[in-house]
């Protein structure tokens, strides 16, 4: 965290006058920062859940996206990247 990182780069400084700051500051970045938490799996995204709408083939209700069709009456062939039947 940001305050570990701060923590150990200004605590304890010397009081004198520091003739190689930066190498002051590799030192305790290599020595003094606590260790790494554990590493977790990332969360799984949550799912989505979509609100009741009604398909606009047979006005069934059903949850999906609006605008869209149940299952039973099959994929709307006039969305735009869809191909006609032959």
């Amino acid at each position: 965290t940001p305050t570990a990182v701060r923590h150990a780069l200004t605590s304890d400084l010397p009081p004198e006058p520091l003739h190689r700051p930066a190498a002051l500051l590799a030192h305790r970045l290599a020595a003094q920062l606590p260790p790494l938490p554990p590493f977790r799996a990332p969360a799984s995204p949550p799912s989505v859940h979509y609100e009741m709408t009604n398909c606009d083939g047979c006005d069934r209700g059903f949850r999906g996206p609006k605008g869209s069709r149940c299952r039973d009456c099959g994929p709307d062939h006039t969305m735009p990247g869809l191909m006609e039947d032959a």
